[in-house]
Protein backbone atom coordinates (compact mmCIF):
# COMPACT_ATOMS: atom_id res chain seq x y z
CA UNK A 1 0.00 0.00 0.00
CA UNK A 2 2.76 2.70 -1.32
CA UNK A 3 1.72 6.06 -1.43
CA UNK A 4 -0.88 5.53 1.64
CA UNK A 5 -1.43 6.38 5.13
CA UNK A 6 -3.86 4.91 7.38
CA UNK A 7 -5.27 7.45 10.41
CA UNK A 8 -5.49 5.29 14.27
CA UNK A 9 -8.31 5.68 16.07
CA UNK A 10 -7.91 4.53 19.54
CA UNK A 11 -7.66 4.37 22.64
CA UNK A 12 -8.69 3.66 26.02
CA UNK A 13 -7.00 3.76 28.67
CA UNK A 14 -7.45 1.07 31.40
CA UNK A 15 -7.61 1.52 35.20
CA UNK A 16 -3.99 3.15 36.07
CA UNK A 17 -0.34 2.91 34.39
CA UNK A 18 2.63 1.97 36.86
CA UNK A 19 5.07 4.07 34.84
CA UNK A 20 8.99 3.21 35.59
CA UNK A 21 11.07 6.09 34.40
CA UNK A 22 9.41 8.82 36.73
CA UNK A 23 5.72 8.18 35.56
CA UNK A 24 7.06 7.38 32.25
CA UNK A 25 6.84 4.09 30.61
CA UNK A 26 10.62 2.30 29.77
CA UNK A 27 9.26 1.87 26.50
CA UNK A 28 5.80 0.66 24.42
CA UNK A 29 6.88 -1.93 21.89
CA UNK A 30 7.90 -5.60 23.49
CA UNK A 31 10.60 -5.62 21.17
CA UNK A 32 12.20 -2.63 22.59
CA UNK A 33 11.29 -3.23 25.95
CA UNK A 34 12.77 -6.82 25.79
CA UNK A 35 15.99 -4.61 25.52
CA UNK A 36 15.59 -2.61 28.60
CA UNK A 37 13.52 0.55 26.51
CA UNK A 38 16.57 1.07 23.68
CA UNK A 39 15.73 2.60 20.21
CA UNK A 40 17.14 5.90 19.73
CA UNK A 41 20.04 5.16 19.42
CA UNK A 42 19.59 1.99 16.82
CA UNK A 43 16.31 0.52 15.51
CA UNK A 44 14.62 -2.07 17.11
CA UNK A 45 11.19 -2.46 15.28
CA UNK A 46 9.43 -0.48 12.46
CA UNK A 47 6.94 0.92 14.54
CA UNK A 48 8.59 1.86 18.14
CA UNK A 49 10.11 4.11 15.64
CA UNK A 50 7.29 6.75 16.04
CA UNK A 51 7.97 6.63 19.46
CA UNK A 52 11.69 6.46 20.18
CA UNK A 53 12.78 8.40 17.31
CA UNK A 54 11.12 8.79 13.97
CA UNK A 55 14.16 9.00 12.08
CA UNK A 56 14.48 5.40 11.96
CA UNK A 57 11.59 4.99 10.18
CA UNK A 58 13.85 4.70 6.65
CA UNK A 59 15.21 1.51 7.96
CA UNK A 60 12.12 -0.38 7.06
CA UNK A 61 10.88 -0.73 3.70
CA UNK A 62 6.70 -0.77 2.34
CA UNK A 63 4.06 -1.02 4.51
CA UNK A 64 4.20 -1.94 8.96
CA UNK A 65 1.36 -1.74 11.51
CA UNK A 66 1.78 -3.34 15.35
CA UNK A 67 -1.01 -3.77 18.01
CA UNK A 68 0.76 -4.12 21.07
CA UNK A 69 -0.48 -4.54 25.29
CA UNK A 70 1.08 -4.24 28.36
CA UNK A 71 -0.28 -6.05 31.29
CA UNK A 72 1.67 -4.70 34.41
CA UNK A 73 1.59 -5.88 38.06
CA UNK A 74 2.50 -3.30 40.11
CA UNK A 75 3.38 -4.13 43.96
CA UNK A 76 2.66 -0.66 45.67
CA UNK A 77 3.13 0.13 50.06
CA UNK A 78 2.87 3.20 51.91
CA UNK A 79 3.63 3.19 55.59
CA UNK A 80 3.05 6.21 57.66
CA UNK A 81 2.37 7.82 61.20
CA UNK A 82 1.45 11.51 59.98
CA UNK A 83 -1.71 12.55 61.71
CA UNK A 84 -2.99 16.21 62.77
CA UNK A 85 -2.40 15.16 66.33
CA UNK A 86 1.37 14.08 65.92
CA UNK A 87 2.66 10.85 65.18
CA UNK A 88 0.36 8.04 65.81
CA UNK A 89 2.57 4.72 66.33
CA UNK A 90 2.43 2.53 65.33
CA UNK A 91 2.50 3.00 61.76
CA UNK A 92 -0.46 2.49 59.27
CA UNK A 93 1.08 0.07 56.45
CA UNK A 94 -1.11 -0.87 53.80
CA UNK A 95 -0.59 -2.23 50.47
CA UNK A 96 -2.52 -0.25 47.22
CA UNK A 97 -5.61 -2.40 45.85
CA UNK A 98 -4.82 -0.96 42.32
CA UNK A 99 -2.49 -4.36 41.29
CA UNK A 100 -2.85 -5.01 37.73
CA UNK A 101 -3.89 -2.85 34.43
CA UNK A 102 -3.59 -2.61 30.87
CA UNK A 103 -2.42 -0.42 28.40
CA UNK A 104 -3.18 -1.02 24.83
CA UNK A 105 -0.88 0.53 21.87
CA UNK A 106 -1.46 0.51 17.63
CA UNK A 107 0.66 2.42 15.22
CA UNK A 108 1.44 2.77 11.44
CA UNK A 109 4.43 3.29 9.35
CA UNK A 110 4.40 3.73 5.82
CA UNK A 111 6.88 4.20 3.27
CA UNK A 112 5.62 7.19 1.03
CA UNK A 113 8.41 6.90 -1.75
CA UNK A 114 12.48 6.60 -2.02
CA UNK A 115 12.91 9.51 0.18
CA UNK A 116 9.47 10.06 2.52
CA UNK A 117 8.35 7.90 5.24
CA UNK A 118 4.95 8.48 7.33
CA UNK A 119 3.40 6.99 10.41
CA UNK A 120 1.09 7.41 12.88
CA UNK A 121 0.94 5.37 16.13
CA UNK A 122 -1.42 6.08 19.79
CA UNK A 123 -0.19 4.79 23.12
CA UNK A 124 -0.19 4.88 27.07
CA UNK A 125 3.30 6.54 28.17
CA UNK A 126 2.88 7.92 31.48
CA UNK A 127 0.78 7.22 34.33
CA UNK A 128 0.83 6.22 38.16
CA UNK A 129 -2.01 5.96 40.76
CA UNK A 130 -3.04 3.89 43.98
CA UNK A 131 -6.09 3.04 45.70
CA UNK A 132 -6.12 3.02 49.51
CA UNK A 133 -9.69 3.85 50.31
CA UNK A 134 -11.42 1.49 52.79
CA UNK A 135 -7.77 1.32 54.85
CA UNK A 136 -6.44 3.48 57.63
CA UNK A 137 -7.37 6.64 57.85
CA UNK A 138 -3.73 7.99 57.88
CA UNK A 139 -3.70 7.09 54.26
CA UNK A 140 -5.95 10.09 53.22
CA UNK A 141 -8.51 7.62 51.83
CA UNK A 142 -5.80 7.98 48.88
CA UNK A 143 -6.89 6.75 45.81
CA UNK A 144 -4.96 8.62 42.73
CA UNK A 145 -5.33 7.66 39.21
CA UNK A 146 -3.38 9.89 36.10
CA UNK A 147 -3.01 8.82 32.64
CA UNK A 148 -1.06 10.33 29.52
CA UNK A 149 -1.96 8.83 25.72
CA UNK A 150 0.38 10.62 23.24
CA UNK A 151 -0.96 10.23 19.51
CA UNK A 152 1.72 10.56 17.20
CA UNK A 153 1.55 11.81 13.05
CA UNK A 154 5.47 11.10 12.43
CA UNK A 155 7.43 11.52 9.02
CA UNK A 156 11.30 10.75 7.88
CA UNK A 157 12.95 11.93 5.31
CA UNK A 158 16.36 10.05 3.99
CA UNK A 159 18.89 12.36 3.22
CA UNK A 160 21.22 9.53 1.68
CA UNK A 161 22.22 6.06 2.81
CA UNK A 162 24.13 7.00 6.03
CA UNK A 163 21.69 9.97 7.20
CA UNK A 164 17.80 10.59 8.05
CA UNK A 165 16.21 13.07 9.70
CA UNK A 166 12.67 12.91 10.86
CA UNK A 167 9.96 15.02 13.60
CA UNK A 168 6.33 13.99 15.34
CA UNK A 169 3.72 16.08 16.18
CA UNK A 170 2.64 14.84 19.93
CA UNK A 171 -0.96 15.30 20.61
CA UNK A 172 -1.66 14.87 24.43
CA UNK A 173 -4.36 13.14 26.37
CA UNK A 174 -4.30 13.63 29.95
CA UNK A 175 -6.38 12.18 32.47
CA UNK A 176 -5.94 13.28 36.51
CA UNK A 177 -7.87 12.39 39.61
CA UNK A 178 -6.43 13.36 43.20
CA UNK A 179 -8.26 11.72 45.29
CA UNK A 180 -7.69 12.26 48.67
CA UNK A 181 -9.06 13.58 52.01
CA UNK A 182 -7.56 14.12 55.15
CA UNK A 183 -6.62 16.69 58.02
CA UNK A 184 -3.37 18.06 57.78
CA UNK A 185 -1.02 19.07 60.88
CA UNK A 186 -0.92 22.77 61.22
CA UNK A 187 -2.22 25.09 63.64
CA UNK A 188 -5.14 24.96 63.31
CA UNK A 189 -5.28 22.09 61.53
CA UNK A 190 -6.70 21.84 57.70
CA UNK A 191 -7.91 19.61 55.01
CA UNK A 192 -6.51 18.37 52.59
CA UNK A 193 -10.22 17.48 49.68
CA UNK A 194 -9.81 16.31 46.14
CA UNK A 195 -13.31 14.72 45.28
CA UNK A 196 -13.30 16.97 42.63
CA UNK A 197 -13.02 13.38 40.42
CA UNK A 198 -11.53 12.77 37.53
CA UNK A 199 -10.24 15.67 35.01
CA UNK A 200 -9.16 15.24 31.26
CA UNK A 201 -7.43 17.58 29.48
CA UNK A 202 -5.21 17.73 25.69
CA UNK A 203 -2.38 19.44 25.05
CA UNK A 204 0.21 19.64 21.56
CA UNK A 205 3.72 19.24 21.43
CA UNK A 206 7.04 17.96 18.99
CA UNK A 207 9.43 15.64 18.50
CA UNK A 208 12.73 16.03 15.97
CA UNK A 209 15.10 13.01 15.71
CA UNK A 210 18.16 12.37 13.80
CA UNK A 211 19.65 8.84 12.64
CA UNK A 212 22.92 7.71 11.66
CA UNK A 213 23.91 4.24 9.68
CA UNK A 214 26.93 3.62 8.67
CA UNK A 215 26.49 -0.22 6.12
CA UNK A 216 24.37 -1.56 9.14
CA UNK A 217 27.39 -1.92 11.23
CA UNK A 218 27.11 1.36 13.23
CA UNK A 219 24.39 3.23 14.35
CA UNK A 220 23.60 6.55 16.29
CA UNK A 221 20.72 8.74 16.78
CA UNK A 222 19.73 12.02 18.66
CA UNK A 223 16.37 13.01 19.89
CA UNK A 224 14.45 15.88 21.52
CA UNK A 225 10.88 15.90 22.75
CA UNK A 226 9.25 19.28 23.57
CA UNK A 227 7.20 19.72 26.97
CA UNK A 228 3.01 19.56 27.02
CA UNK A 229 1.33 22.11 28.65
CA UNK A 230 -1.57 20.58 30.50
CA UNK A 231 -4.30 22.09 32.42
CA UNK A 232 -6.58 19.75 34.89
CA UNK A 233 -9.70 21.57 35.86
CA UNK A 234 -10.72 21.32 39.81
CA UNK A 235 -8.95 18.65 40.91
CA UNK A 236 -8.07 19.69 44.30
CA UNK A 237 -9.25 21.51 47.37
CA UNK A 238 -6.31 22.76 49.27
CA UNK A 239 -7.53 24.68 51.80
CA UNK A 240 -10.87 22.87 52.70
CA UNK A 241 -12.87 25.55 51.51
CA UNK A 242 -15.49 23.54 49.28
CA UNK A 243 -13.96 25.79 46.01
CA UNK A 244 -12.13 23.55 43.58
CA UNK A 245 -8.62 24.53 42.20
CA UNK A 246 -6.97 23.63 38.96
CA UNK A 247 -3.61 21.79 38.64
CA UNK A 248 -0.67 22.47 36.17
CA UNK A 249 0.82 19.17 35.28
CA UNK A 250 2.82 19.47 32.49
CA UNK A 251 4.64 16.35 30.55
CA UNK A 252 8.49 17.11 31.07
CA UNK A 253 10.69 17.89 28.31
CA UNK A 254 13.41 15.36 26.90
CA UNK A 255 16.60 14.55 25.56
CA UNK A 256 17.86 11.47 24.23
CA UNK A 257 20.85 10.05 22.29
CA UNK A 258 22.04 6.27 21.91
CA UNK A 259 24.64 4.35 20.25
CA UNK A 260 24.41 0.59 18.66
CA UNK A 261 26.52 -2.06 17.22
CA UNK A 262 25.73 -4.95 14.61
CA UNK A 263 28.99 -7.23 14.76
CA UNK A 264 27.48 -10.08 12.83
CA UNK A 265 24.37 -10.59 11.37
CA UNK A 266 22.82 -12.19 14.31
CA UNK A 267 23.76 -9.89 17.04
CA UNK A 268 22.96 -6.31 17.64
CA UNK A 269 23.65 -4.59 21.58
CA UNK A 270 22.82 -0.88 21.60
CA UNK A 271 22.76 2.00 24.48
CA UNK A 272 20.14 4.64 25.36
CA UNK A 273 20.63 8.16 27.58
CA UNK A 274 17.96 9.87 28.25
CA UNK A 275 17.29 13.40 30.41
CA UNK A 276 13.90 13.77 31.72
CA UNK A 277 13.62 17.71 32.76
CA UNK A 278 11.24 16.92 36.19
CA UNK A 279 12.84 19.67 37.40
CA UNK A 280 11.25 22.09 35.71
CA UNK A 281 8.05 20.44 34.12
CA UNK A 282 5.20 22.59 36.18
CA UNK A 283 3.31 20.42 38.69
CA UNK A 284 6.56 17.78 38.82
CA UNK A 285 8.19 21.34 40.07
CA UNK A 286 5.92 22.47 42.66
CA UNK A 287 6.36 18.83 44.15
CA UNK A 288 9.98 18.56 44.16
CA UNK A 289 11.02 15.93 41.75
CA UNK A 290 14.48 15.57 40.53
CA UNK A 291 15.34 15.52 36.71
CA UNK A 292 16.63 11.84 35.70
CA UNK A 293 19.41 10.74 33.70
CA UNK A 294 17.86 7.11 32.44
CA UNK A 295 20.66 4.49 31.49
CA UNK A 296 19.74 1.52 28.99
CA UNK A 297 21.35 -1.54 27.35
CA UNK A 298 20.43 -3.89 25.01
CA UNK A 299 21.04 -6.78 23.03
CA UNK A 300 19.43 -9.01 20.50
CA UNK A 301 20.94 -12.32 18.91
CA UNK A 302 18.91 -14.64 16.34
CA UNK A 303 19.98 -18.11 16.53
CA UNK A 304 17.82 -19.06 13.89
CA UNK A 305 16.43 -17.31 11.09
CA UNK A 306 12.71 -15.91 12.02
CA UNK A 307 13.77 -15.94 16.07
CA UNK A 308 15.28 -13.45 17.92
CA UNK A 309 16.09 -13.53 21.90
CA UNK A 310 16.65 -10.50 23.69
CA UNK A 311 17.81 -9.02 27.07
CA UNK A 312 18.14 -5.16 29.00
CA UNK A 313 18.77 -3.37 31.56
CA UNK A 314 17.02 0.19 32.30
CA UNK A 315 18.25 2.71 35.41
CA UNK A 316 17.51 5.84 36.57
CA UNK A 317 17.05 7.22 40.00
CA UNK A 318 13.69 8.09 41.01
CA UNK A 319 12.45 11.36 41.16
CA UNK A 320 11.38 11.61 44.62
CA UNK A 321 14.16 11.50 47.11
CA UNK A 322 14.31 10.21 50.30
CA UNK A 323 15.83 12.36 53.38
CA UNK A 324 15.09 14.60 56.26
CA UNK A 325 11.81 16.66 55.61
CA UNK A 326 10.99 20.19 57.05
CA UNK A 327 7.56 20.89 58.24
CA UNK A 328 8.31 24.56 59.18
CA UNK A 329 8.28 25.61 55.69
CA UNK A 330 5.63 26.94 53.41
CA UNK A 331 6.00 26.24 49.67
CA UNK A 332 3.01 27.72 47.48
CA UNK A 333 1.83 25.25 44.21
CA UNK A 334 0.78 26.78 41.23
CA UNK A 335 -2.63 27.14 41.26
CA UNK A 336 -3.56 25.68 45.12
CA UNK A 337 -4.69 28.40 47.52
CA UNK A 338 -2.98 26.64 50.73
CA UNK A 339 0.66 26.35 50.95
CA UNK A 340 2.40 23.19 51.38
CA UNK A 341 5.51 22.24 53.15
CA UNK A 342 8.09 19.62 52.72
CA UNK A 343 6.81 16.90 55.10
CA UNK A 344 3.13 17.39 53.55
CA UNK A 345 4.76 17.23 49.67
CA UNK A 346 6.31 14.25 50.37
CA UNK A 347 3.38 12.62 51.98
CA UNK A 348 1.61 13.64 48.62
CA UNK A 349 4.37 11.78 46.50
CA UNK A 350 5.11 8.72 48.61
CA UNK A 351 1.26 7.80 49.55
CA UNK A 352 -0.07 9.63 46.03
CA UNK A 353 1.82 9.19 43.65
CA UNK A 354 5.44 6.76 44.47
CA UNK A 355 7.01 6.91 40.77
CA UNK A 356 9.95 5.68 42.67
CA UNK A 357 11.36 2.66 40.89
CA UNK A 358 14.63 2.81 39.44
CA UNK A 359 16.53 -0.60 38.37
CA UNK A 360 14.57 -2.73 35.46
CA UNK A 361 15.44 -6.12 33.89
CA UNK A 362 13.78 -7.34 30.72
CA UNK A 363 13.88 -10.37 28.42
CA UNK A 364 12.01 -10.79 24.90
CA UNK A 365 11.54 -13.58 22.47
CA UNK A 366 10.39 -12.14 18.44
CA UNK A 367 8.97 -15.04 16.10
CA UNK A 368 8.30 -14.37 12.36
CA UNK A 369 5.55 -16.28 11.99
CA UNK A 370 5.30 -15.89 8.23
CA UNK A 371 6.38 -14.00 5.73
CA UNK A 372 4.05 -11.03 6.53
CA UNK A 373 3.59 -11.44 10.10
CA UNK A 374 5.25 -11.58 13.53
CA UNK A 375 4.81 -11.95 17.21
CA UNK A 376 6.90 -10.65 19.98
CA UNK A 377 6.76 -11.14 23.60
CA UNK A 378 8.76 -9.73 26.67
CA UNK A 379 8.80 -9.49 30.20
CA UNK A 380 10.00 -6.68 32.44
CA UNK A 381 11.01 -7.18 36.37
CA UNK A 382 11.25 -3.76 38.28
CA UNK A 383 13.08 -4.45 41.61
CA UNK A 384 11.41 -3.19 44.66
CA UNK A 385 12.32 0.08 45.71
CA UNK A 386 11.82 1.50 49.16
CA UNK A 387 11.70 5.13 49.71
CA UNK A 388 11.47 7.29 53.30
CA UNK A 389 11.10 10.78 54.69
CA UNK A 390 11.23 11.61 57.92
CA UNK A 391 11.05 15.30 59.80
CA UNK A 392 13.53 17.63 60.49
CA UNK A 393 12.21 18.35 64.11
CA UNK A 394 12.89 15.05 65.75
CA UNK A 395 8.68 15.08 65.95
CA UNK A 396 8.78 11.18 64.88
CA UNK A 397 6.82 11.41 62.07
CA UNK A 398 7.51 9.30 58.96
CA UNK A 399 5.94 8.20 55.96
CA UNK A 400 7.52 5.47 53.48
CA UNK A 401 6.45 3.98 50.05
CA UNK A 402 7.85 0.70 48.05
CA UNK A 403 6.88 0.01 44.93
CA UNK A 404 8.29 -3.33 42.82
CA UNK A 405 6.75 -4.16 39.78
CA UNK A 406 6.14 -6.81 36.65
CA UNK A 407 5.18 -6.42 32.95
CA UNK A 408 4.42 -8.75 30.01
CA UNK A 409 4.07 -7.12 26.70
CA UNK A 410 2.80 -8.80 23.58
CA UNK A 411 2.84 -7.22 20.05
CA UNK A 412 1.32 -8.49 16.73
CA UNK A 413 2.92 -6.95 13.78
CA UNK A 414 2.41 -6.83 9.81
CA UNK A 415 4.44 -6.06 6.88
CA UNK A 416 3.08 -5.61 3.61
Amino acid sequence: MKGKMLLVVCLALAQTVFATNGSNLTSVSPASRGMGGIGVGMPVGAVDTTFKNPAWMPYYKDFHVSFDGILFLPSVKARTNLSPMGPMNPPAFEKSEVDRTVIPGLGIVDQYNDKLWLGMAAYGVSGFGVDYRNKDRRLANMHTNFQFLRIMPSFAYKVNESFSVGGSIHIGYGSLDMGANLCRPATPPTCWNAGGGQSQTFGAGFQVGFAFNSKDKVFAGFTYQSPISMTYKRVFDSDGNGSFEDFKLYQPQEVAFGFGVKPSENLKVGTDFRWINWKNAKGYEGFQWKDQLVIAVGSEYEPAEGVQVRAGWNYGKSPIRSGTKNPATSRNIPNFTAPFNDLQIAYFNLVGFPAITEHHISLGVGYKISENFGLDISYEHVFNKKITATDTLGIGFITEAQNAQNSLSIGLKWNF
